[in-house]
This record gives C-alpha cells, sequence and structure tokens, in this order.
C-alpha cells in the first residue's frame, strides 16, 4: 500500500514538472515504481537518491552560470 502511494506522488511530481511527461505516461511511471522498488536493494536505493542529488546540483550550478548576470549599478558622479 505505502509503495503505490509512494508510486503516485512520484508520478504525479513527474507528470507536473517535466512537459514532456503527460498523464498518462506519468500514471504508468507511478505503476512501475512499486515494482523496481520492490527489486532493488537498500544501498541501491541509497545510490540512486545520492545520484540523483548529485545530479540536480550540477544542474542546477550548470544553469546558474550560463544565466546572465544583470550589470552592476554605476557610481553617482560627483561635481
Amino acid at each position: 500500500m505505502l509503495k503505490k502511494i509512494i508510486g503516485a506522488a512520484i508520478g504525479a511530481k513527474l507528470a507536473k514538472n517535466s512537459p514532456a511527461v503527460g498523464g498518462a505516461t506519468g500514471a504508468a511511471l507511478g505503476a512501475a515504481v512499486p515494482f523496481v522498488l520492490s527489486r532493488i536493494s537498500l544501498p541501491a536505493m541509497v545510490a540512486l537518491g545520492v545520484g540523483g542529488y548529485v545530479a540536480k546540483r550540477w544542474l542546477d550550478k550548470e544553469k546558474a552560470e550560463q544565466a546572465p548576470r544583470p550589470a552592476p549599478p554605476s557610481a553617482p558622479v560627483q561635481q
């Protein structure tokens, strides 16, 4: 039961955050998550979680580096 709830939450989040993943695809992914969770070991789950976290941090850093930086404010002219 808990696996199905987790799967539904993951599928809904994927469908909401990604335009490529629609409602039906999110539901299919959500249905597959309990099956996958029951087949992999705890160390593999931890490795997937850590890998996902590291990948997200790296992608966010790359995105921030590519974003245009605002121009610094000009100093007031004194007369």
